[in-house]
């Protein structure tokens, strides 16, 4: 296509000054200067305790304490806590590798073991530690769309039960690909749903057995959550992004205070994240929970509550609004 509208020697000119860029930062970090490995030095940086601390202490920096109803964290170590079993569906991964379904402890008990014991009796814990991840609903393409006539794109949900899209954009922005014999792939009006919708259907039953005793529910977040389906069922709420478990248990017993703030919004629900402008930062309306607390970019909780630091004087100013043409 570029070579029709602008001349292969054009083009040719700009793929060799991208080829240029993407080397020179290769370059700047020492790629080639020195290529060969030495095992020596190997042995010297790996594993270094000095460097291995350092990683833990940003794991547990990372971490965002969204909600601590009452001071519920942090918890006594030696309590007896309820894990349940979570579900995953049978899938692929990214290499397509078929993937088995599983029932399994979502967590390596011999490490919470070291800080609680555990029971598979909900009625004899003292507390529920949940673990689940963000909705999942796939990349918003889908071939049996398709294969069924449709254009293939469909929405990408942020919360865990079925989601039918309204008031989206159509026609689209996007479209064109000579590929496509369409040019809008609006998805209003299509449906969708999340393959670890089990996950809120654990928490939801979890709060139910325990019968009034604290939940706490660990969230992993890959891209923002609705976090309205299970918050009020939740009295502590922790937000990481992939960290060990043990970092975990630290933060959970106090041998760590939380200190994270949301690098993201977590809207409200699925209309606001419809409505929100794609040129415009921090434009959507943000979950606020039973505490009052809006999840907003940049907002968490230590034990004495909001976190008001430098960081939030920095980062939690008011969003850029792009002005209307003609202002």
């Amino acid at each position: 296509m570029g070579v029709k509208e602008q001349g292969e020697k054009a083009m040719r000119a700009r793929m060799e000054q991208s080829a240029v860029r993407l080397l020179r930062n290769m370059f700047r970090v020492g790629l080639f200067e020195n290529p060969y490995i030495q095992p020596e030095n190997s042995q010297a940086v790996v594993g270094k305790a000095d460097f291995m601390q350092a990683g833990y202490q940003a794991q547990l920096q990372s971490v965002v304490m969204l909600k601590n109803k009452a001071k519920t964290l942090p918890l006594a170590k030696g309590k007896t806590v309820f894990i349940p079993k979570r579900y995953t569906p049978a899938g692929r991964n990214f290499l397509g590798v078929p993937i088995p379904e599983k029932l399994d402890y979502p967590v390596n008990l011999t490490i919470v073991k070291k800080y609680f014991n555990v029971t598979d009796n909900a009625a004899d814990a003292d507390y529920a530690l949940v673990f689940i991840a963000n909705p999942d609903s796939g990349g918003g393409y889908s071939s049996e769309d398709a294969k069924a006539g449709g254009s293939g794109y469909v929405p990408i949900s942020l919360q865990y039960r079925d989601y039918t899209a309204q008031q989206t954009r159509d026609p689209s922005l996007a479209g064109g690909d000579p590929l496509e014999k369409f040019t809008n792939r609006t998805y209003n009006g299509k449906s969708t749903k999340t393959i670890n919708s089990s996950d809120l259907t654990m928490a939801l039953d979890t709060y139910t057995s325990m019968k009034g005793k604290p939940v706490i529910v660990a969230v992993q977040l890959n891209q923002p959550a609705i976090m309205g389906e299970f918050e009020k069922q939740a009295d502590a709420i922790l937000a990481h992004f992939s960290v060990q478990d043990q970092a975990l248990m630290d933060l959970l017993t106090g041998a760590s205070e939380p200190s994270g703030l949301l690098p993201m919004q977590l809207p409200a629900d699925m209309k606001t994240v419809e409505a929100q402008a794609e040129d415009v930062l921090r434009d959507m309306t943000c979950y606020k929970d039973s505490d009052g607390n809006t999840y907003d970019f940049g907002f968490g909780l230590n034990w004495k509550g909001v976190i008001r630091d430098r960081r939030t004087s920095t980062y939690q100013k008011p969003a850029l609004k792009v002005r209307p043409s003609g202002e």
